[in-house]
């Protein structure tokens, strides 16, 4: 069955760096276009970033140009690299596929803080 594995979330200070990544099974990979989501506490979850199996690669708003979201078709994994990370951005991150019904991981805590 399709199984989604995220890591890489943690604590960090305002304007910091981190690197989730999504180990994907189940399924094939490179086929499929893959997606982060997030939810803040109190909130809906939204759309981060979305990489089709060309590589194109779309942007939530607010993270463009300090999110960047990629993939290694030969490890089966999906990547979410952060930078000048903001309180804002704290939330659990999931990451996503749609194959046959939607599949979502367990989720990684993200925490901005000072």
């Amino acid at each position: 069955q399709v199984q989604l594995v995220e890591s890489g979330g943690g604590l960090v200070q305002p304007g910091g760096s981190l690197n989730l990544s999504c180990v994907a099974s189940g399924f094939i990979f490179k086929y499929r276009p893959m997606s982060w989501y997030r939810q803040a506490p109190g909130k809906e979850r939204e759309l981060v970033a979305t990489i089709n199996p060309y590589s194109q690669t779309k942007y939530e708003d607010s993270v463009k140009g300090r999110f960047t979201i990629s993939r290694d078709n030969d490890r089966d994994t999906v990547y979410l690299q952060m930078n000048n990370l903001k309180p804002e951005d704290t939330a659990v991150y999931y990451c996503y596929v749609r194959r046959d019904i939607e599949h979502w991981g367990q989720g990684t805590q993200v925490t901005v803080s000072s």
